[in-house]
């Protein structure tokens, strides 16, 4: 090898070698957190305390273990009752040691208990004549709205309807919503927890569960079995907060959230002794100090899976057209895919690639833009007339040429529309790639559902509509400029 290549071959591995350990000293602590309003005041916490990254609002218990499973976090708050009955399934209330055992076969460890215990509960309005649980049993005629975790854990309703003997068929409800509905009588009775900020703004009376059914959820860390070893320092800091959080405590930060207005972050400075924000309002929200960040990751979301949709969807639209036989398959497929549930999808692509965030995002967001623009492709080749077609082969255009300089300028119109009906859907869908932790505007949309708050929720919907419109109107402009070109 010449000398000046060995020069350079040397360069380039020391520039390797100094890029992968500058990536490995900012490898920083990831703290994940599901989506309801403790979870991410409690996020926010340890992510202070070790300057650690919080990704907020993953989703329900599967997906945010799933995430710590697969190395996308390293920490996450959760509840002993919880860790029994639904990651390690060990009957009865097993202690910290017991459940330790079992996780460690999973890789992952316990501990660190913050000092209170939200154990799920069931609540419903004052003056009802019921006091315990066993009671609801004489009154079928009661709704029951739960959350749809509760309704699908081995420690929620089905053991509960078991344990008690009830009649009842619950509807599935988000529990940010359900206070609203049981104080608009629409339902009868919820499932809470303890801590729940909400239980006395809205006069409930939490049930007796005069069976005992409930176990403790004591709050704890579940963490990676390494995290001590990689962040040493985080660690100590994590470790200061044992026995730190007492129940009044957490109620005052989670009624700083919910019945104040202040964001998670200001919820969780109150554990710090500081007092930080006033209430929310519309503009301020809108246009808060995430707002640009949250607009570029909603573009990158929409832009790259765009981008890549129409890389594979127009040569498939091409081969639908071209090949009969394979045309249904083609279509069908597409078609079967824009029908899978989002959550259900993204849930799927956490397991299937190992991570959470923006790669699974971006994979969903690509497979539901196939749809528009592959059936557009295949619509605007068929519609071109034989006689067209016949006059290309009569100048001695092969089939390449054919397709090239005739038949795609004449389906462009359609193509183009395909790709901007694709745009314009995935602007909306993008919404839900931070039920993963994805980022975008569906982070506002995701800590207003949790929070019932109407001002969150719009912060998020209205730029997300308005990124909607402008996506509109720029392909409206380029249409109008395809058309004139053509002229």
């Amino acid at each position: 090898m010449p000398r000046a290549s060995r020069a350079r071959l040397k360069q380039a591995v020391l520039v390797l070698l100094a890029l992968s350990c500058t990536a490995h000293a900012a490898e920083r602590l990831e703290i994940g957190s599901k989506r309801f309003t403790e979870s991410y005041i409690l996020g926010e916490i340890l992510a202070r305390a070790t300057g650690g990254e919080h990704k907020p609002g993953l989703g329900n218990t599967g997906i945010v273990l799933a995430a710590l499973k697969a190395g996308s976090i390293d920490v996450y708050p959760e509840y002993t009752g919880t860790i029994a009955a639904e990651i390690v399934h060990l009957p009865g209330k097993p202690p910290l040691a017991e459940l330790n055992a079992a996780l460690a076969r999973q890789g992952l460890q316990a501990g660190i208990p913050l000092g209170f215990n939200n154990t799920y509960a069931l609540a419903m309005r004052e003056g009802g004549g019921v006091t315990r649980i066993s009671e609801l049993a004489r009154h079928p005629e009661l709704k029951l709205g739960l959350s749809q975790e509760f309704l699908g854990r081995d420690d929620g309703w089905d053991g509960l309807q078991r344990a008690y003997g009830l009649p009842q068929s619950p509807s599935g409800l988000d529990h940010g919503l359900a206070y609203e509905a049981i104080a608009a009588g629409r339902i009868d009775v919820m499932d809470v927890y303890s801590t729940d900020a909400k239980i006395e703004r809205f006069k409930l009376r939490v049930l007796e569960d005069d069976r005992q059914y409930f176990p403790r959820y004591d709050a704890v860390l579940l963490y990676r079995a390494d995290v001590a070893a990689r962040f040493p320092k985080e660690w100590e800091a994590l470790k200061k907060l044992e026995g730190r959080i007492d129940p009044r405590q957490m109620i005052r930060m989670n009624a700083a959230a919910e019945l104040e207005g202040k964001s998670f972050a200001d919820a969780a400075a109150l554990f710090f002794g500081e007092q930080k924000g006033a209430k929310r309002g519309l503009f301020g929200t809108l246009f808060g100090p995430d707002f640009w960040r949250l607009t570029r990751e909603h573009l990158l979301l929409v832009l790259a899976s765009l981008a890549a949709s129409v890389a594979v969807g127009i040569p498939l639209g091409i081969a639908a057209a071209k090949r009969p036989r394979l045309a249904q398959a083609i279509l069908g497929g597409v078609g079967v895919i824009q029908t899978i549930p989002s959550l259900a999808l993204f849930a799927f692509l956490i397991a299937a690639v190992g991570t959470i965030g923006v790669v699974p995002a971006l994979i969903a967001l690509f497979l539901y833009a196939l749809l528009p623009i592959v059936r557009n492709t295949h619509a605007g080749l068929l519609a071109i007339g034989g006689g067209m077609r016949q006059a290309a082969m009569a100048l001695g255009l092969e089939a390449g040429q054919r397709l090239r300089l005739i038949e795609l300028p004449l389906a462009a119109p359609a193509i183009l529309a395909g790709i901007k009906t694709s745009a314009v859907i995935n602007v909306g869908t993008a919404t839900i790639a931070a039920f993963i932790g994805a980022g975008g505007y569906g982070e506002r949309i995701a800590s207003g559902l949790a929070l019932n708050d109407n001002v969150m929720l719009l912060a998020g919907a209205i730029p997300a509509a308005a990124l909607a419109l402008l996506v509109q109107g720029a392909f409206e402009l380029g249409e109008r400029r395809f058309g004139w070109l053509r002229r």
